[in-house]
């Protein structure tokens, strides 16, 4: 997470010329290492792995953080986020629109993409596999691949188990996945179940605190996931032992909620702009582009701007002129929009929705009223409303409030430095506070872990909690990091209605597996029941 430092720019006026937004790229890591500020080179580009885990570790990051892929398709899909189409722009035959309406099938680009960034880091894992590893960088790299049949098992159900390089396999149940995806997890901890009294003291893993290499605690948080959302993959509650395993790490990990006391300097702090914090605090530093030694990351994937490439959410989201907002080297896409209801679910005094959403007039580098001299309402000035006149044809381009989660810094890069978290504390406390109270019927069981989260974003506790309430908080707390399509189906709310989008079906818990893959497949993929 090296910053290139800049000691002077020549700011000029930038041509504000728009060009449709069809800007999907395969992104390819070159670079074995990067140079960091003080010329030491860091091997890897401190990415999680070096040697015969590069490529594993490199994986991680396609798709997570950038558009047209696993991101889009959790989120575009939830009552999170919609891309509107502004006219021709951002309508790119549809998809997208199909995918907030959920309508999607079997032949949208999006879904194709996830199956093949998934598939092509399994391959990664696979080649180093092959090869010769010591028994840590076995147990990592197959928690990074049961990561991605995760993933798989979560969006599409069905899928192949593939674990040799270059090899292919019968297509396997949605149960069969949930089961290897849990026995990786448990073998790479060296246990054969997760129980209130295991014991790790012989598992390889390591427990000290890096954030991009995986251990204990990380394959720990990963079996937390699994376990919650076990009665969706495979029929079968399993809320105990995912208490059991959150709780573990809670209680024995070095971790703690970055609250007061936790600080970063604010990189998109504007020397004119008074009102622009010095330093992000709490919450929001947790996502800054300088998170890299953040407290409450237990497993998080690297990124950086020039040898760890792949999150581009400041292109994604902001409008065109924030170019000139904060000096970028590219003008933004003006794609990704809050829905209105998701965005208005917070609090006026919680610090999560300063710290995650863009909204109001915007001003330029030095303080001034942000111009659209090509708006599509009478009013030049940039103002993100939270209100969405429409989801198409002519989504208003100043319309919906726009993510900020994941911060942005002066004279940025389309490519980000943030990293972004697999597993964090909050998330797990969040994850715990639920399992408990699931096994036990009672959501009191979660309180305290619900209040300790909203005590950190200075709101109120609440006195009491009900599933509903829990999962308005969980939503508070995840916003932008592609839980909230999987915490819709379990909490029971996906095929309800929402801005723009009617009752859905029932089998559309799983997207089509696309048609690609089955035309490629010479019959061995069918395809997932309804589509």
């Amino acid at each position: 997470m090296n910053r290139l430092i800049k000691l002077s720019f020549l700011f000029s006026a930038l041509a504000l010329t728009y060009a449709c937004t069809n800007l999907d790229e395969t992104l390819e890591d070159e670079l074995t290492s990067e140079f960091s500020d003080d010329g030491v080179v860091v091997p890897g580009g401190n990415s999680g792995g070096t040697g015969a885990l590069l490529g594993a570790y490199n994986g991680l990051r396609t798709g997570t953080a950038n558009h047209g892929s696993y991101f889009s398709t959790q989120e575009v899909s939830s009552d999170e986020l919609t891309i509107g189409a502004k006219g021709g722009d951002w309508f790119d035959g549809g998809i997208w629109v199909r995918m907030h309406q959920h309508t999607f099938g079997s032949a949208h680009v999006a879904l194709n993409d996830t199956w093949n960034n998934a598939y092509a880091g399994i391959g990664q894992v696979n080649l180093a596999l092959a090869g010769t590893l010591s028994a840590d960088e076995i147990a990592q790299a197959k928690t990074i691949r049961a990561f991605h049949y995760m993933r798989l098992l979560d969006l599409f159900g069905r899928v192949k188990i593939i674990t040799t390089a270059g090899g292919d396999a019968p297509q396997s149940t949605r149960l069969e996945v949930f089961n290897f995806v849990e026995s990786e997890l448990l073998d790479a901890l060296g246990i054969p179940a997760v129980t209130s009294t295991m014991d790790l003291s012989g598992s390889v893993l390591g427990t000290g605190s890096q954030p991009y290499v995986v251990n204990q605690f990380a394959v720990l948080g990963l079996l937390t996931k699994l376990y919650l959302n076990a009665e969706v993959y495979s029929g079968t509650a399993r809320y105990q032992e995912a208490d059991w395993a959150a709780t573990y790490v809670i209680d024995n990990g070095p971790y703690q909620l970055c609250s007061d006391g936790c600080s970063q300097p604010n990189l998109a702090k504007r020397p004119a702009v008074a009102s622009d914090p010095a330093n992000l605090e709490g919450y929001a530093a947790v996502f800054a582009p300088n998170n890299e030694n953040n407290p409450e990351m237990i497993w998080s994937i690297n990124y950086d701007e020039t040898s760890a490439t792949g999150m581009n959410f400041g292109q994604m989201g902001l409008h065109y002129s924030s170019q000139l907002t904060y000096a970028l080297d590219a003008q933004p896409w003006n794609g990704y929009q809050v829905l209105e209801e998701f965005y208005n679910s917070y609090e006026a005094n919680d610090a999560r929705k300063e710290a995650n959403f863009l909204v109001g007039p915007q001003t330029d580098f030095g303080g001034s009223a942000l111009l659209d001299f090509a708006a599509d309402d009478p009013d030049l000035v940039v103002d993100y409303t939270p209100a969405i006149n429409e989801l198409q044809p002519n989504s208003l381009r100043q319309s919906g409030t726009r993510m900020k989660k994941f911060s942005f810094q002066l004279f940025g890069r389309p490519e980000m430095n943030n990293d972004y978290p697999v597993v964090r504390l909050g998330d797990l406390m969040l994850m715990r506070g639920e399992a408990r109270a699931r096994a036990a019927a009672d959501w009191s069981l979660a309180l305290p872990d619900v209040n300790a989260i909203r005590d950190r974003a200075k709101v109120s506790p609440l006195a009491s909690v009900n599933a509903d309430s829990f999962f308005d908080e969980r939503g508070r707390e995840m916003f932008q990091e592609a839980s909230r399509r999987t915490d819709l189906i379990r909490f029971g709310k996906w095929s309800d209605p929402w801005w723009e989008k009617t009752n859905s079906e029932a089998f559309r818990t799983v997207f089509p597996i696309p048609q690609p893959q089955i035309d490629a497949s010479s019959g061995s993929l069918t395809q997932n029941l309804g589509y």
